[in-house]
């Protein structure tokens, strides 16, 4: 009976290994931002006027960043969304070129992790842009609409050090879009005459032949505790040329705001002390 008990023993401890055993939960924090920019803006647009006006801008953006649930080591979705309100003046300072424009975007990356804190990633995105251009010197034909839907190549590039004892993630990241559709009329066309069913040719296949555009963002989150401010610099470049109508906007803008990483808990369960906790950004 002795030697059947440790038989029995012996089975057992060497059957429980086999068994797999629970994997530690992984968290997935969300990264979000909300930013107010100041800079200044140039625009053209020969459908309302031949002549460059000059001013400034100012817009609000919100950015959510989160590991995707399915590879969260690599793969890494962003949201962004955002609204643009550049007023400028013409070089006599008589007359005044309103734009107002929101754009969203949502896209993947693949990151890969390297030495000293530093991570790189590379992807695609895709996003609409809406908006309008309002020229007050013109009576009969005052405004200009923007519109495109592009497929985006886009990336970042972060790194995590510190300043002192202060946390701080910088962070560039590019977008180009590569491909789309946009909408222009023709030159002189009348939006009272589209409003007429004149609708043929409005829109146009986007390429690098006559939509260009690229936008830069560079970004220093100082991690304050469990809240970041975020400090920064974008650049945005909007090249248009189609049915002899030329479109420049260019615009530079300073970007503070706050950012940070939040969590949706059981407040009955509380954190997992095995749990990984996987950031958006590193």
């Amino acid at each position: 009976m002795k030697r059947t008990i440790i038989y029995i023993i012996v089975l057992i401890v060497a059957v429980l290994p086999a068994y797999p055993q629970e994997e530690a939960a992984t968290l997935r924090p969300v990264t979000s931002a909300y930013t107010a920019e100041i800079g200044d803006a140039r625009l053209a647009n020969t459908y309302l006027t031949p002549l460059k006006y000059t001013g400034w801008s100012a817009a609000f953006n919100y950015e959510r960043m989160q590991a995707m649930k399915f590879n969260p080591d690599k793969w890494v979705m962003r949201l962004a969304a955002g609204l643009t309100l550049d007023g400028t003046e013409n070089p006599a300072k008589n007359a005044d070129m309103w734009r107002l424009v929101g754009e969203f975007s949502w896209g993947m990356t693949h990151r890969w992790r390297i030495p000293c804190n530093i991570t790189l990633a590379a992807g695609g995105s895709t996003g609409v842009d809406l908006g309008v251009l309002y020229n007050s010197r013109n009576g009969n034909n005052p405004v200009a609409v923007e519109a495109a839907w592009t497929v985006n190549l886009t990336g970042y590039a972060a790194w995590n050090t510190r300043i002192g004892r202060l946390p701080l993630t910088l962070r560039y990241q590019p977008t180009l879009p590569v491909a789309g559709v946009f909408f222009s009329p023709d030159y002189g066309e009348l939006f009272y005459e589209i409003s007429l069913g004149n609708r043929s040719g409005l829109v146009h296949c986007a390429w690098w032949g006559n939509y260009f555009r690229m936008e830069n963002l560079v970004t220093a989150d100082l991690h304050f505790g469990a809240t970041c401010l975020r400090l920064g610099l974008r650049s945005n470049v909007l090249s248009t040329k189609v049915n002899n109508i030329v479109t420049r906007v260019v615009t530079t803008a300073a970007v503070i705001g706050i950012s940070g990483e939040w969590m949706s808990l059981n407040p009955s369960r509380g954190i997992d002390s095995k749990a990984r906790i996987i950031s958006a950004l590193y």
